[in-house]
């Protein structure tokens, strides 16, 4: 009898854990299918022309997607550019201030604009920018990105930078090392990983973004670097060529959908990698 109770408790153990695997198999099902019915479909079509060479009218074979993907690199720097600065320096007033009725007034602001979906923000960018300056334009599809990674590196940054002990600052400041120093070149380094973590999965959110670039970047057959100009991104081509009824852009969504898939999930493994070698260990 004594020998049963521990035996039964061990079968228990064994069905728990098959259990728990068998619902994380069926957590991450959707995203293996999703990888290998876009795997399958685009696969055929990726090659250096594609990658290369700029899209053909309608009834022309080949093509690629080269003014795409510029496009899509040129908006991500540019938001990057409006919005890691503020998100910073707004996560480490956080940070600094953890208590009082303005932090409390930021950080509730941050939170809220977490959830704002993102074709509210594209029409805001449209009305800011696109209607006073006259035209669509790569500056207001970056604007939009922007605001839309703003929360993701504000939140991070705070939260990492709360993990940081007040003692090594009190140890810096008691030194003599201004606070302003102290921020960064102490604290800032310190909480290094989590920052960029929280930077890389900003930019891996906005990466796959198309309806605020409806109404902003606009998009652009041709390749344009002038960031005042329509620019053309890899989700604009693929929800423009998918809702077509053109067979071969249908294709050509598929390769596109495929190296965009590639650009997200390289982010994450990214932010992966850098969390576990700069872990912050206190």
């Amino acid at each position: 009898m004594n020998d049963a109770k521990p035996t039964i408790r061990i079968i228990k153990d064994h069905i728990f854990k098959g259990f728990i695997i068998a619902l994380s198999l069926v957590a991450i099902l959707p995203l293996l299918l999703i990888l290998f019915y876009i795997i399958r479909n685009g696969m055929s079509f990726i090659s250096w022309q594609f990658i290369m060479n700029l899209p053909r009218p309608v009834g022309e074979t080949g093509g690629g997607i080269a003014n795409a993907i510029v496009g899509t690199l040129i908006l991500i720097a540019i938001a990057c550019v409006l919005s890691i600065p503020f998100g910073i320096l707004t996560g480490i007033y956080l940070a600094e201030n953890r208590k009082g009725k303005f932090s409390y007034f930021v950080r509730l602001s941050v939170d809220a604009m977490q959830g704002i979906p993102s074709i509210v923000i594209g029409i805001l960018a449209y009305l800011w920018i696109v209607k006073p300056i006259g035209s669509f334009s790569a500056l207001s599809g970056g604007f939009a990105l922007g605001i839309m990674m703003l929360p993701v590196i504000v939140k991070t940054t705070e939260e990492t930078l709360i993990l940081i002990p007040d003692s090594l600052k009190e140890a810096s400041l008691a030194l003599g090392v201004p606070y302003y120093k102290t921020i960064l070149k102490i604290i800032l380094p310190s909480g290094l990983s989590g920052i960029l973590t929280g930077i890389i999965l900003s930019v891996s959110r906005i990466a796959g973004e198309t309806a605020p670039l409806l109404f902003t970047a606009f998009g652009n057959p041709f390749m344009s670097y002038n960031i005042l100009e329509p620019i053309h991104s890899l989700p604009l081509l693929i929800f423009t060529y998918a809702i077509s009824p053109y067979d071969e852009w249908h294709a050509l969504a598929w390769g596109a959908s495929l190296i965009l898939i590639g650009m997200v999930l390289a982010l994450n493994i990214i932010s992966k990698i850098v969390i576990k070698k700069w872990k912050v260990q206190f």
